[in-house]
């Protein structure tokens, strides 16, 4: 009985790929201990694709569904193998890979590592993680054969993942950097930045017998280092907005800002010192900001108090001055008159 089973496995086989798994690209049919018998029938099912290889090459593709009885119909390279086949033991042995052509859907993909670039505007070092999605697809099993999934049996999408992840941080970088684009200007520009991204990884994932059919960039992230350079920039631009809406330049500002801390100071004889200092200076700095020269405050019209008290508003609004400070100086502006 044995040798009956064993005879009827050597004379026939069906090749084909049942019920593949949902995350698999690539499988070899192992059926029957690799053996490909000339009675044997191939069936290739909807959405797939089958890759001859014979002695370590690949030798033909099928690349649409169909059902070939391999005895007598003809397909490429078959009569060349048939020549070395024996009856119950073939010596060269044909591996069969069956692969997925449909299109692999909404995938994720993340940046392994972070992405360092200087900032066109603010000349500092970037690091940037970034993320999204992207579809692909199989378009040249040959490539996809030879250049990635080489002596491997199996291939899952978590294996086209992880090249995907690693191939992904230069042409983000080279783009980003070829377009100057500003730490500001990435989450304004990201479709523009994914249209530009998915033509270099088109080009990079066509090379190695992919399509890429859609590409998505969906967030992005800094370093603790970055946002904190970030945030500095974003104060400093808040507060010379702030200085400007006063009618004062942003070293004014500074400056009034530096003697005040300095005026808070308590500590010590020269800390003393410095804060009475900088206590007359602040005196002297808003009264040139603000008072009309001592002696025309007797005259001082009605429009020209209202102005000064509506610039004095200004700088506590803008937080310039303390509210002491403000009601100090309102008290003193609304005496003269």
């Amino acid at each position: 009985m044995a040798l009956l089973d064993g005879l009827q496995r050597q004379l026939r086989s069906v090749i084909e790929w049942k019920n593949p798994s949902p995350d698999a690209l690539l499988s070899q049919w192992t059926e029957n201990g690799d053996e490909i018998k000339n009675a044997s029938k191939l069936i290739v099912g909807p959405g797939q694709g089958c890759i001859f290889v014979y002695k370590g090459k690949v030798q033909s593709i099928i690349d649409k569904e169909c059902s070939i009885n391999l005895k007598t119909q003809n397909i490429p390279f078959w009569t060349t193998i048939s020549k070395f086949m024996q009856f119950f033991d073939s010596e060269n042995k044909v591996a069969i890979y069956f692969y997925k052509k449909t299109k692999i859907l909404d995938q994720k993909w993340g940046t392994s590592s972070p992405i360092k670039y200087n900032d066109p505007k603010y000349n500092f070092p970037i690091s940037l993680k970034a993320y999204g999605n992207y579809s692909y697809q199989i378009n040249d099993p040959k490539n996809f054969f030879v250049n990635i999934v080489g002596s491997h049996t199996d291939f899952y999408i978590d294996d086209f993942r992880q090249i995907m992840s690693s191939r992904i941080i230069h042409p983000i970088s080279d783009y980003i950097a070829e377009n100057k684009y500003s730490y500001a200007d990435i989450d304004a520009n990201r479709e523009e930045i994914s249209s530009g991204l998915f033509n270099k990884l088109s080009s990079v994932f066509h090379k190695l017998g992919f399509d890429i059919t859609d590409f998505r960039i969906e967030g992005t992230n800094f370093d603790e280092d970055t946002l904190r350079r970030i945030n500095r920039i974003s104060d400093l631009i808040a507060e010379s907005h702030a200085a400007k809406a006063v009618g004062l330049d942003y070293a004014k500002v500074q400056q009034l800002e530096a003697m005040r801390e300095a005026a808070k100071n308590e500590g010590g004889g020269a800390g003393l010192g410095m804060g009475m200092g900088a206590g007359i200076g602040l005196g002297q700095s808003m009264a040139q900001s603000i008072n009309e020269p001592a002696t025309k405050t007797a005259t001082a019209s009605t429009d020209d108090l209202v102005a000064r008290l509506t610039q004095l508003k200004k700088m506590y609004a803008a937080e310039l001055i303390t509210e002491q400070e403000y009601s100090t100086k309102k008290q003193s502006i609304l005496d003269e008159i």
